[in-house]
């Protein structure tokens, strides 16, 4: 038989059975469409972990208060009790290693900010005038801070673009003052859109200078310290310039965390791959079963087919050419349940970002080519045995049981 033949003999077959057909290709499908999405939605975490961190800037380094119990980054555990405030001065005196270039100290807290009678929680950040190239923050109207000394400040605030919109409206908001936490500030800056970061919408927070934000929260501690590196050559020395700094300002406590971008960035990702690379080999476990169903259905279709096996073989059909026919109706149910799972699988990837728009659920390549792999795979290797139970027949008993 040529190939032509072959694969006509085995169309023929599946199209003879619609049922039969329909249901095996769904088995399949199922399996790969399970790959695709779950993968998708597996690497879609990743990518949006890594998004989020590498957004926070370039060459960052981060000082948290308190020590971690581990030698490495764990975000359970990155703050603990700490014997010493994390203050401005330390922030300050961050200045003097050679490895960075820019500090930025940061405290945090909610209070309420008003005007002219309308009122709305939010998140307070103090910081300096450098924390917005730190961040690479992008300004929509007006300026940052000014550049003052630290431990005091002028009363201006930069406020998000969601607070800008509720506040004012369609009104200017550059010049006037609000009322943050009983004191008043004038609107200097307004953030460009940017949403969610790391959990913090920064169109819904208003920046001051960090004294102010202290005084007004009445605490001396630091929620961070944000720190960029000359070059990404020197994340590592400023780390550990860092750590020194703080330790000898701290009496030889070394009771704070410096954590590197890249090492957050390094662990978020080799955990988030284990976790992609686990959900494929779960739901791959779904196309060893939808093989055992060819095998089996591929069985009771020899039985059902013996009479034509005979005949084939009466008219000069070799062991190969049956065994191949059989193999090649596998493949061609295998192939169609593939392409149908990895539409279906995109299908479903596709409806994860229509929810979740900044959620890059897209299916790697590997996983895909897997997928459709391990699909066909399954197919013929658990349609060997129904091919030689066919090839196997005798001519003269399948015909008498015609």
């Amino acid at each position: 038989m040529r190939g032509a033949d072959l694969i006509r003999f085995a169309r023929d077959a599946a199209l003879g059975s619609p049922l039969r057909t329909s249901l095996l290709v769904l088995a399949i499908s199922i399996g790969v469409a399970a790959v695709v999405t779950l993968t998708a939605l597996g690497d879609g975490a990743r990518r949006y972990i890594l998004h989020e961190f590498s957004s926070l800037g370039t060459n960052l380094v981060i000082v948290l208060p308190g020590r971690s119990s581990t030698g490495g980054f764990n975000p359970a555990n990155a703050i603990t009790g700490t014997p010493r405030d994390l203050t401005i001065a330390d922030a300050q005196a961050l200045l003097r290693s050679t490895a960075i270039s820019r500090v930025a100290p940061l405290a945090i807290g909610n209070t309420e900010i008003g005007i002219d009678g309308k009122l709305r929680d939010t998140v307070v950040l103090g910081t300096t005038a450098e924390y917005i190239q730190i961040r690479s923050l992008g300004i929509a109207q007006g300026r940052f801070l000014s550049t003052e000394e630290w431990t005091r400040g002028l009363p201006e605030v930069v406020i998000g673009a969601t607070i800008r919109r509720e506040l004012f409206g369609a009104e200017p908001a550059l010049g006037r003052l609000v009322r943050i936490g009983g004191r008043r500030f004038r609107v200097i800056g307004v953030f460009a859109p940017s949403g969610q970061s790391l959990g913090t919408n920064t169109d819904e927070v208003v920046m001051i200078p960090v004294a102010l934000a202290q005084s007004m929260l009445n605490s001396n501690t630091l929620f961070r310290i944000f720190i960029e590196a000359k070059s990404r050559e020197t994340i590592e020395a400023s780390k550990t310039q860092a750590l020194d700094i703080i330790k000898q300002r701290h009496e030889g406590e070394a009771d704070v965390t410096v954590i590197t971008q890249d090492a957050v960035l390094h662990t978020f990702d080799r955990l988030l791959t284990a976790l992609t690379l686990g959900v494929a080999g779960i739901s791959a476990i779904s196309l060893a079963v939808s093989g055992i169903l060819v095998m089996n259905v591929m069985l009771v279709s020899v039985v059902q087919r013996t009479s034509e096996i005979g005949l084939l073989k009466a008219l000069g059909a070799t062991h190969r050419n049956i065994e191949l026919a059989f193999l090649t109706e596998a493949a061609i149910l295998s192939v169609a349940g593939a392409c149908v799972g990895y539409l279906l699988g995109l299908v479903g990837a596709a409806v994860i970002r229509h929810f979740y728009p900044s959620f890059p659920a897209y299916p790697p390549d590997w996983a895909v080519l897997a997928g459709l792999g391990t699909a066909l795979a399954s197919g013929i290797l658990f349609g060997v045995a129904p091919a030689r139970s066919a090839a196997s027949l005798d001519p003269v008993t399948a015909l008498a049981k015609h």
